[in-house]
């Protein structure tokens, strides 16, 4: 049973040869939190790629002239000895020394780590810790021991790296401040600067990197605390959301991205606030429908239950106007290996009914304009709804209207012109103030500007939209 909730302590998995998302089923539980048994075989995803294992491959080869930096005064003599006594040995060698002398070694690669700015040697000690974990996740509690009464250790040397311009120490130095964050109790007080730091690596033109940072999301979103941070992240949902929404055609990597969106689900705030700032229900739909993989369905169908428990106000109708309630008829109807979300499905679909039944028709079409989704449903076409709720669009200062408006610039036709005829539709019956608002939020520029577009459909309303305006003027 995984508990997303749950503070994972000591828990945290180091697997080289192994790239796909698992989870073992010993989370340490938390009282009184929202739990799910999304997929009982997985807690905190391995943050591994073949990618990365190449560049280790290469670094362990290249010779590092110890010697030289200890007459240099970088490192100490001792220190060397340790050193030449691990590297580029074989992992039963290094398990024998571990077995004996693992404390020291953790406390002296958080020294190395601390002092060294040269490329090669950073480089090294990353790979030197790498052979001490292989096989062997357990170790990295040595480092948090190995760090008692040291401020800001174990964590600082690693964030120290990551102002190293260097792909390969950047992300094994994210993936061991992930190891170390996930493995303790104690807080990581710099989370913040390595978000920021993220932000950018999300935005790298290497599908490998992109893959890596967001196993080390997965592994950080399971600590509720760290999800708000990540939120909070100047444009780091905007980056997460754009690999989201560009896709991929590794299935992995699709499940891994939605199950990190799952686990900030978890979070009140953000499921509220998730689907209104970045339009994730209709881009979760369309993953599940193309997924070829059960477990990417099981995933989108868990964030859905969260935004439905967690947020039911901001999310049942934005899921209504996706066309959920029918794709969740049609889940329905297929086999499943795991109960649970047969449950999930049956949960969802019930307050989706519910939901249904009880909107108004003014509601819908504030959907609608919420989410983007504009369709030639009833309401756009029903001269009745637009005389009973012209003045509507003006509620919570012009709320719906500038929305109306905003889509005046949209990309898709079918909206462009919707969006005409609606803009029309409110300036003959939103009354003498209805020219005016229409005409301070640029509308009434952007339809006149529409009578020329390529498209005919949007032509014609663009200018039906005009002469209503002028008319009203009149």
């Amino acid at each position: 049973m995984l508990s997303a909730e749950a503070p994972l302590v000591d828990t945290a998995v180091l697997d080289s040869n192994n790239n796909d998302t698992t989870i073992n089923d010993t989370p340490t539980p938390a009282p009184d939190t929202a739990t799910s048994s999304l997929i009982e075989d997985v807690t905190l995803t391995i943050i591994a790629h073949p990618y990365l294992d190449e560049l280790a491959d290469k670094i362990r080869n290249e010779p590092i002239p110890w010697e030289g930096y200890e007459r240099a005064g970088l490192i100490t003599a001792d220190e060397v000895a340790m050193i030449q006594h691990v590297e580029n040995k074989s992992s039963e060698e290094i398990t024998h020394v571990m077995s004996e002398h693992g404390l020291y070694y953790a406390g002296m690669y958080l020294d190395l780590m601390h002092k060294l700015a040269r490329v090669d040697a950073v480089q090294k000690v990353l790979v030197m810790i790498q052979d001490m974990l292989n096989e062997h996740d357990e170790r990295i509690v040595l480092f948090h021991q190995a760090s008692e009464g040291r401020p800001g250790y174990p964590f600082a040397p690693f964030h120290k790296a990551l102002r190293i311009n260097d792909e390969f120490i950047g992300i094994q130095s994210s993936k061991l401040l992930a190891l170390l964050v996930c493995s303790t109790k104690n807080r990581d007080i710099d989370i913040d600067d390595f978000f920021r730091w993220m932000t950018f690596q999300l935005q790298s033109r290497n599908p490998s990197l992109i893959e890596l940072n967001i196993q080390i999301l997965d592994a950080l979103f399971h600590i509720p605390a760290y999800r708000k941070s990540f939120w909070n992240t100047l444009h780091a949902m905007d980056s997460f959301i754009n690999v989201l929404k560009k896709g991929t055609s590794n299935p992995q990597v699709t499940y891994e991205a939605v199950f990190a969106l799952w686990l900030l689900t978890f979070d009140e705030e953000i499921a509220a606030n998730l689907n209104r700032k970045y339009d994730v229900i209709p881009m979760l739909v369309e993953i599940a429908k193309s997924a070829v993989k059960e477990k990417i369905i099981r995933v989108v169908v868990a964030t859905f239950k969260n935004l439905v428990e967690k947020a039911p106000k901001a999310n049942l109708s934005a899921m209504l106007v996706a066309k959920l309630l029918p794709f969740t008829e049609h889940l329905h109807t297929r086999k499943w290996s795991d109960q649970e979300v047969v449950n999930d499905i049956d949960l969802i679909q019930a307050e989706l009914q519910n939901n249904f039944q009880s909107l108004t028709t003014f509601e819908v079409y504030a959907s609608e304009l919420e989410t983007g989704k504009l369709e030639w449903s009833p309401p756009h076409q029903s001269e009745n709804f637009w005389q009973k709720n012209a003045v509507r669009l003006n509620e919570n200062d012009h709320q719906l209207l500038k929305m109306l408006a905003r889509l005046l610039s949209s990309n898709k036709t079918e909206i462009l012109a919707i969006a005409c005829h609606d803009v029309g539709q409110y300036a003959k019956y939103a009354g003498a103030d209805g020219k005016k608002y229409l005409h301070d939020l640029g509308a009434k520029q952007r339809v006149m500007e529409l009578m020329t577009h390529e498209d005919q459909e949007v032509r014609y309303y663009a200018l039906s939209a005009t002469q209503k305006y002028f008319a009203m003027s009149s």
